[in-house]
């Protein structure tokens, strides 16, 4: 089973991915967690020259970098475990290109980012994707005090069309469990904790 969790930066993705890590460590479940972009030699390369490396580059390169990290993650690591039959969770995936790049940066046709997504996942969709909603005053007062990255410094702006592309995936796309984000990590850690259970037993009958 492959799950993803999706939402701005402040949302809370960290957070409640290590929550769901433990809970399925709990009940003896092999889980294996990557970034995005990362996870691999040459997917962390591209990680630092995409977040860190650089403060300039075209909006067009920086969709087909994100897409090549990832489709070196997906056949070098992901495939592999999930054809053993294995959980993998992903902090991020081909849904945050579509926001980010797509709504966010308008970087070329949504459609044909979405071309684009199927080559770089090689196919691979996501079981459950737990969409972090949360808006983003409420996201940037989470992280004011941290070091931001490229992504994290384009502005309010950026971020208020990123949610709104994010809200538009999440209506289109069954596989998407909203959650309020903006509430006590516990109170959000249940939420998704229900929302696995209930997959997973419906898939094991």
């Amino acid at each position: 089973m492959l799950i993803t969790f999706e939402g701005i930066d402040g949302c809370g993705k960290t957070t409640q991915i290590n929550n769901l890590t433990e809970y399925l460590n709990s009940r003896n479940l092999q889980v294996t967690v990557f970034r995005e972009p990362g996870g691999t030699s040459l997917s962390e390369k591209i990680r630092d020259l995409l977040l860190h490396e650089t403060d300039e580059m075209d909006f067009r390169t920086e969709l087909l970098l994100f897409s090549a990290a990832r489709s070196q993650l997906v056949v070098e690591k992901v495939i592999p475990l999930l054809n053993k039959g294995e959980l993998v969770i992903l902090d991020r995936y081909y849904d945050s290109t579509v926001a980010y790049q797509g709504y966010g940066r308008n970087s070329i046709q949504i459609d044909h980012i979405h071309f684009l997504n199927k080559l770089a996942t090689h196919n691979t969709v996501p079981d459950i994707t737990f969409y972090l909603s949360i808006s983003p005053e409420i996201a940037s007062k989470r992280t004011q005090n941290n070091q931001k990255d490229r992504m994290e410094k384009a502005g309010m702006a950026f971020f208020e069309r990123v949610k709104n592309g994010y809200d538009l995936l999440a209506k289109k796309n069954e596989r998407f469990i909203t959650i309020d984000s903006a509430r006590e990590p516990e109170t959000v850690f249940q939420d998704i904790k229900a929302a696995f259970d209930s997959e997973f037993s419906s898939r094991s009958r």
